[in-house]
């Protein structure tokens, strides 16, 4: 097939995908149907929850959905079926998939103020779906890939495909400032249409700047590299960011007209109690400490280590994140030993240095597993699951080097005691209104929160950086 061939079957078929954009009015290029990007949105959506716990107050759940709604049906696509679900994870965090599947974290929702601002996230989001953002990724990440195989086929040299799969990384890699930028102003005029008063869209952008401020100044207290942001959008340091943003917005201001709602007692009533930071359903960590109460465990690990805890597992890892343990939980076998069960996962895989592991009263076993790297493994019984950990060093780091912590962290796995109970309880968001006098300082000294409390509650509160607050306001406070 000669290159002139494949080129012009490849044309038929972006010819084929152009289709005209809801939202925009621009004809884009799509390869996938309405029809098809529902049904990769639900596709997605059933794991996105597996990874993702839902979090369990449906009071909140029907409030976020109530809002979202309300923007969605003022939108280009308002005929779609609109998901909106909170998350529960401290991330400060919100994404859409395809055909309407929205999510926000409650780490997110912490730092809001109004129930404009929560408008505006969720209208941020369905603007990727009423433009097709997502869409778009993936029909120009398939374009690209089948221009590279045609001008792999029509030369013969298999390089010309590396090279057109480079550019198409490019650009699929991430929404892109413009793609961002224009699910903001979609975003603004859905709530403009909604009744909302649009400016909320740059009250968002100021509580992430902020966000990015304290965790830059945070790491270079610690003498650590600045973190990425967790959420995407317009929300860097590019020089004209601003004036970009208050372009796209523009429109929607035309579209305001009378009272145009903002909501903020409404939203802060519903934030009462909320969970700040970890949860009871993940698991709480305390300094060196974690404590899980629905599992009715703890665990401690190593000065200086960092833990990461994900719904499929706890991760505790030293600073530069070469050498880590991995503790997941499953059912356990009956009819099976702790050491029989760790062979049987094991595979055939010989184990050396085994021995059995009795702390806390439970019963366990542990071994490791030679190879490049090598691995120490161990399984726990505790009731009626099976707590399996793994720890290595990356690359070809020597386990011998780190297995002193290793085994240090797997010895200290135990059930939770009485007077551990109260600390796998979650610091949790309270209402307070501010009386004469009050001042930030002092009100951080009755807060638990280990990190900067002080600069964490002005943040919480839109007072960051040395804002104060005026008597009557409504304060978020952590107890």
């Amino acid at each position: 097939m000669s290159l002139r061939i494949v080129l012009a079957l490849l044309g038929c078929a972006l010819l084929a995908g152009c289709a005209h954009n809801p939202a925009t009015g621009r004809t884009d290029f799509v390869m996938m149907s309405e029809q098809q990007e529902l049904a990769l949105g639900h596709s997605y959506n059933q794991q996105i929850l597996k990874e993702n716990p839902r979090y369990a107050d449906e009071k909140l759940q029907a409030y976020v959905q109530q809002v979202g709604e309300r923007v969605a049906k003022n939108s280009h696509r308002s005929n779609l079926n609109y998901h909106f679900t909170v998350v529960d994870s401290p991330d400060i965090n919100a994404f859409a998939l395809p055909g309407g599947y929205i999510y926000i974290h409650r780490g997110l929702l912490a730092y809001l103020s109004s129930e404009a601002e929560l408008a505006a996230v969720l209208g941020h989001e369905v603007g990727h779906v009423t433009a097709r953002h997502s869409v778009q990724q993936q029909s120009q990440s398939t374009a690209w890939g089948i221009l590279g195989q045609a001008v792999a086929i029509g030369t013969g040299v298999s390089a010309a495909a590396d090279v057109t799969n480079v550019l198409g990384t490019a650009v699929v890699s991430g929404y892109g400032r413009d793609m961002e930028l224009e699910a903001d102003g979609l975003g603004a005029q859905y709530l403009a249409r909604s009744g909302y008063d649009p400016q909320a869209m740059i009250e968002v952008v100021k509580v992430l700047k902020n966000q990015e401020v304290f965790a830059r100044d945070q790491a270079a207290k610690r003498g650590q590299a600045v973190p990425e942001s967790s959420y995407h959008g317009v929300f860097d340091s590019h020089p004209d960011n601003d004036r970009r943003l208050q372009e796209v917005i523009g429109p929607a201001r035309a579209l305001a007209g009378g009272k145009q709602e903002v909501n903020r007692e409404v939203f802060l009533q519903h934030l009462e109690g909320l969970p700040f930071g970890d949860s009871a359903a993940t698991g709480v960590r305390r300094g060196q400490h974690f404590y899980h109460a629905e599992l009715g465990i703890a665990l401690d690990f190593p000065d200086g280590w960092a833990l990461l805890n994900r719904p499929d597992a706890v991760i505790v890892h030293t600073a530069d994140q070469q050498a880590f343990v991995a503790m997941t939980v499953s059912a356990a076998e009956p009819g099976l030993s702790p050491e029989e069960l760790l062979r049987q996962r094991a595979k055939g895989q010989r184990l050396v240095q085994e021995q059995t592991l009795k702390g806390g009263g439970l019963h366990g076993y542990t071994g490791i597993i030679a190879g490049t790297p090598a691995k120490r493994v161990a399984l726990i019984y505790k009731d009626s699951r099976a707590y399996q950990f793994v720890a290595a060093v990356k690359g070809r780091g020597s386990l011998e080097s780190e297995d002193q912590h290793f085994m240090q962290v797997i010895n200290s796995f135990r059930p939770l005691a009485a007077a551990e109970a109260k600390l796998a309880q979650p610091l949790r968001v309270h209402l307070r209104q501010a009386k004469a006098g009050d001042k930030m300082a002092a009100l951080a000294t009755a807060s638990k929160w280990p990190d900067d409390p002080q600069a964490t509650l002005r943040l919480l509160n839109g007072l960051y950086p040395d804002g104060e607050p005026r008597p009557g306001d409504w304060l978020k406070i952590l107890r």
